[in-house]
């Protein structure tokens, strides 16, 4: 469980007005097995309530709770446990190792808790069509084909909320399927929850709630 009260970035204080807003500024709660979907026009604070969540970042006024523990309160060595079992994120610009190939992204998050095999892994590279480039540098790799390395990088761990920050701007509309369809069978497995921050374009998911940013 994910509740916000009262939260606002500071960078935000001046220049928004967030009387509109139904996650700043008031309460909010996340369950896991829910589906969210953020909709917010850029410069909004997109990538900023992603980050507030995964600790990234504590420039804020208001409480962020994580199971009921204030994650202001969590330390290094709490955030890495965190990051490495309850939360997973693909980041808008990705944050893949560009001296790395493609399979040694995932297998870099994988090898944290061998929550994949490797059969796995090959067999959603399959699906999602970069089997043939998991062995090439992050560098010469198109950004859709980034964007699927990472997600299936934040799929190689256990979680109980994937966070998404626009996961699909270089992906087409058959790319965007299939990639959907590999989210939504590892939510249902899981039980765990879905946040999609997002411009307003739900890619084909079925929301739970639909919240404006």
């Amino acid at each position: 469980m994910l509740y916000l009260e009262q939260v606002c970035p500071y960078p935000l204080l001046k220049h928004r007005n967030l009387r509109q807003s139904e996650v700043w500024a008031g309460r909010c709660l996340f369950k896991e097995g829910k589906r969210y979907l953020i909709e917010a026009p850029s410069g909004t604070g997109k990538s900023t309530f992603l980050h507030l969540l995964y600790g990234l970042r504590d420039d804020y006024d208001g409480k962020v709770e994580l199971n009921g523990e204030d994650i202001r309160q969590l330390g290094a060595n709490g955030w890495a446990e965190v990051r490495k079992t309850n939360l997973s994120i693909v980041f808008q610009d990705l944050r893949l190792f560009p001296q790395l190939n493609g399979l040694e992204n995932i297998l870099i998050k994988n090898n944290l808790t061998h929550h994949k095999t490797v059969d796995e892994i090959h067999q959603m590279a399959a699906r999602l069509g970069v089997m043939d480039v998991l062995e090439q540098a992050v560098p010469t790799l198109s950004y859709g084909q980034q964007q699927r390395i990472g997600l299936i990088r934040a799929l190689c761990q256990p979680f109980d909320f994937l966070l998404l920050d626009e996961p699909f701007s270089h992906l087409d509309a058959d790319n965007v399927s299939l990639a959907r369809d590999l989210i939504e069978g590892e939510l249902k497995q899981r039980g765990a929850g879905l946040l999609l921050v997002t411009l307003g374009v739900d890619y084909g998911f079925e929301s739970d709630f639909r919240l404006r940013l």
